[in-house]
């Protein structure tokens, strides 16, 4: 018998059908918060499609919008455990709530002097604001929900793409009601 031997491969959280899922948590703004979370979300075998963090209307409080794929018993379990997170203030999956997502992009785009027109119509009409003008590239940011932002991606693919970054979703539940006003009570 070897001296090490390879774990076995780990299933995947749950067994029952995957879904996209996104959680909200509120945290205290403290070091190792966020650490805590993906390490708790890593143990579970979870892959973070997306993770936006920034403090709130109180500059000790933080709010996480953590986008990931996973069955519907998986992730409630993985809920619970992050509430029970030292310095985590509530938790609370949106997924089947109406809500406003919204995601950034800043794009790169290679823009010669014949294709430059097509390109800033693009982001025209796609409601993008050139951020940057450069010989042979145009620096974009559109914002929208992540099927807007990967259209655009793809209508401006065929001129090149230099550079992308985007912020992941961030996520607010429609209506009066409000997770950071639930920790205050």
């Amino acid at each position: 018998m070897p001296a090490h031997s390879a774990p076995p491969p780990r299933a995947l959280p749950g067994g029952g059908e995957t879904r996209r899922h996104v959680l909200v948590a509120v945290v205290l703004n403290k070091p190792g918060v966020l650490n805590r979370v993906a390490s708790l979300m890593r143990a579970r075998n979870f892959n973070i499609d997306s993770l936006a963090v920034s403090h709130t209307d109180s500059d000790d409080v933080s709010r996480m919008t953590i986008t990931l794929h996973g069955d519907d018993v998986a992730v409630e379990q993985a809920a619970k455990q992050l509430y029970r997170l030292i310095d985590v203030l509530k938790v609370q999956d949106v997924t089947s709530e109406p809500t406003i997502q919204q995601e950034l992009a800043l794009v790169k785009i290679r823009a010669t002097d014949s294709n430059r027109s097509e390109v800033l119509k693009l982001v025209e009409l796609s409601r993008g604001r050139v951020v940057d003008l450069a010989d042979g590239s145009v620096i974009v940011e559109v914002t929208g929900t992540e099927s807007e932002i990967d259209a655009f991606v793809a209508l401006v693919r065929t001129y090149g793409i230099k550079e992308l970054v985007r912020t992941g979703a961030v996520v607010m539940a429609r209506g009066s009601g409000s997770i950071e006003e639930a920790i205050k009570r």
